[in-house]
């Protein structure tokens, strides 16, 4: 697998979004078909990328307040001067803990924490509606010596997968893979 595959999906995974933020909002759903009230076109974001460090070294740097705020640092948001906010970087390392990273741009909380294999997260812009969280899943598996991380999105508003899938690999992926060299 290419390190920084992306692959925009479209799929009715809100459901299970739904339940797994214990009742808080999501973002409109895009098209309800009927009165079945299900989605058949919720966007969502699918990326796999492959890192040269091992999982332990990779969960680390994404549930570690100090060692992702050095992730940060090599972000293109944090390289092109955009501005993020003033707030420290918090990760909370228990469930429900929250995080605050990109000065404060994005907050959330933590859903599962599986050592070493899987992050969730309801996860959101400060901008977006208030109430609304996406869901972020982090599974990272072995490669070879490395980490193959399989990311998926879902529960953003409507018309965001571009630019998040885009900002996924820019202000996540790429930092993340320089941080680990």
């Amino acid at each position: 697998m290419k390190q920084g595959t992306v692959r925009l999906t479209r799929r009715s995974a809100i459901a299970g979004a739904a339940a797994a933020l214990g009742g808080m909002a999501l973002a409109p759903i895009a098209a309800v078909a009927g009165a079945d009230e299900i989605s058949h076109s919720a966007e969502a974001i699918h990326q796999e990328v492959a890192f040269k460090a091992g999982r332990q070294r990779v969960y680390a740097a994404l549930t570690d307040a100090k060692l992702f705020s050095e992730v940060i640092k090599l972000s293109a948001a944090v390289k092109s001067g955009m501005a993020l906010g003033d707030k420290a970087t918090e990760v909370s390392q228990t469930v429900g803990g929250r995080f605050v990273i990109f000065g404060g741009h994005i907050i959330g909380r933590q859903i599962e924490l599986v050592r070493n294999e899987r992050i969730v997260q309801a996860w959101r812009v400060v901008d977006w509606d208030p109430g609304v969280y996406s869901i972020a899943r982090f599974a990272l598996s072995d490669n070879g010596p490395g980490t193959k991380l399989v990311f998926d999105h879902v529960g953003f508003p409507e018309g965001q997968a571009q630019h998040l899938a885009d900002g996924w690999k820019a202000n996540y992926w790429e930092p993340l893979a320089e941080f680990l060299s």
